[in-house]
């Protein structure tokens, strides 16, 4: 059975939805894994989002609130994920 392939796109909806972010990018880095075995299981994403959601709230809290906003996307494809999460203003 092969996993099912999410898209950036797909990703970025759920995440604009539930987080109403002030910016976002979602990168689709499958390609840089090709091969590897964890491939087969799903898509690798990194995520930069700044939302206003995060505001005075740890690193832990802040990506679950993106687990969260993906709820069963993640199950469904995703083999790894990086996530920035950051408030209006905090520097990278």
């Amino acid at each position: 059975m092969s996993a099912v392939r999410l898209s950036a796109a797909d990703i970025e909806t759920r995440l604009r939805s539930a987080l109403a972010p002030e910016a976002l990018a979602v990168e689709d880095d499958s390609h840089h894994h090709a091969g590897h075995a964890g491939a087969r299981e799903g898509g690798h994403f990194t995520v930069r989002v700044t939302s206003v959601r995060f505001a005075g709230l740890p690193r832990l809290a802040r990506h679950r609130l993106v687990y969260d906003a993906l709820g069963s996307l993640g199950a469904q494809g995703v083999h790894a994920l990086a996530i920035v999460a950051r408030a209006p203003g905090e520097p990278e």
